[in-house]
């Protein structure tokens, strides 16, 4: 193990706080599927009660949440039993990789935290109602149509945020899951 003069830290630590991150996303990642996949006739479609988006709260604590919840999407859209394809399984895995980075984003800029909560509901709304509208189709297409289902995809997703995503939330910031979130970074252990 070497050391850096002055104290600072090792590279062991370092090592660890990758490794700790690695380890928080894979957990997240399996979480996300396990609480996706039994609730599947509710999951998918164009009312989507996805328990699994209450863990959209996360990158606000720490970005290792991020490629968690990126591939726990990705799995449970490729284990999808109603199969909707290749558009579903890519376009909804980047919509929950951007709603999670944008999460980071407010979460590391705002005193607000609770404002992370905002980019899933939107992001979510707008690409996959957008992409369901077409995969789910049952007749002709019209601008209605798709402005319905990006209206009940973000409606889904905010009643998820807003009933279970806040009050967890409200649970991490006070308890000492917080500071462990925080801790998982890299980047909290450089200071």
């Amino acid at each position: 193990m070497t050391t850096k003069k002055n104290g600072q830290e090792t590279i062991g630590k370092r090592n660890l706080a990758r490794t700790r991150g690695i380890i928080f996303s894979g957990v997240v990642a399996a979480l996300y599927v396990v609480l996706t996949l039994p609730f599947a006739q509710f999951a998918y479609g164009p009312i989507q009660f996805r328990l699994a988006e209450i863990l959209a709260i996360l990158p606000i604590f720490t970005g290792a949440a991020i490629p968690g919840v990126t591939i726990g999407c990705l799995i449970a859209n490729l284990l999808n039993p109603s199969a909707l394809g290749p558009i579903d399984i890519i376009f909804g895995s980047l919509a929950t990789l951007i709603a999670a980075f944008l999460t980071r984003v407010i979460a590391r800029r705002s005193k607000h935290k609770w404002l992370g909560i905002i980019p899933p509901i939107l992001v979510n709304g707008v690409i996959v109602g957008g992409y369901l509208a077409f995969l789910l189709a049952e007749g002709e297409i019209t601008y209605m149509v798709v402005l319905i289902s990006m209206a009940s995809v973000a409606a889904s997703e905010a009643v998820l945020l807003i009933v279970l995503g806040l009050p967890l939330l409200t649970v991490i910031r006070k308890t000492k899951l917080q500071g462990f979130l925080e801790r998982i970074d890299s980047k909290q252990d450089k200071k």
